[in-house]
């Protein structure tokens, strides 16, 4: 599986206040949650994100909350991957239910700019800012979270068979 796309860079500690404010909880709706998602850090998020554009940050991104429409409302808004330095750990767990792929590797969050064209294999893991023609390389997901992405999340993997109930 491979993601390319267009880059939108943030930093150190997005929190899941910032990435889905509060105000916005009181709805379950997808696409709702997506027109407000960065909107506190980031007003004009929404209106530059494209589908398969992708996401990178500093250290700790999704600190704060264990909520799930932090990754939901960054999925839903189009965005294909968010790499970072690291992850809050609930959000990293969350992103995966969800479906919303997320990779680890300091030195790419660190070079990639802005607007930078990357493109990202799954599989072996390769990372590759087409804007720079340079490229880094991070642990590949392990194949039982690639069907889980695949699938769309945790749920629709196990509701399809790819992965067992037991």
């Amino acid at each position: 599986m491979n993601v390319k796309g267009s880059v939108l860079k943030y930093g150190d500690n997005v929190d899941t206040d910032v990435i889905i404010p509060a105000r916005y909880l009181n709805t379950t709706d997808k696409k709702e949650l997506a027109s407000h998602c960065m909107e506190d850090i980031d007003e004009s998020f929404v209106t530059r994100v494209k589908t398969g554009d992708i996401m990178v940050a500093g250290n700790n991104f999704g600190c704060g909350s264990s909520r799930e429409h932090a990754p939901i409302a960054i999925k839903e808004s189009g965005i294909s991957l968010v790499i970072a330095k690291n992850f809050a750990r609930i959000f990293y767990r969350n992103a995966v239910n969800i479906g919303l792929p997320i990779i680890e590797c300091e030195q790419a969050a660190e070079e990639i700019n802005e607007g930078d064209t990357v493109r990202v294999n799954f599989e072996t893991g390769i990372i590759r800012n087409i804007t720079t023609m340079k490229e880094y390389k991070t642990l590949p997901f392990p194949p039982f979270i690639q069907q889980i992405i695949q699938a769309g999340g945790l749920v629709e993997a196990v509701n399809s068979g790819l992965i067992s109930k037991k």
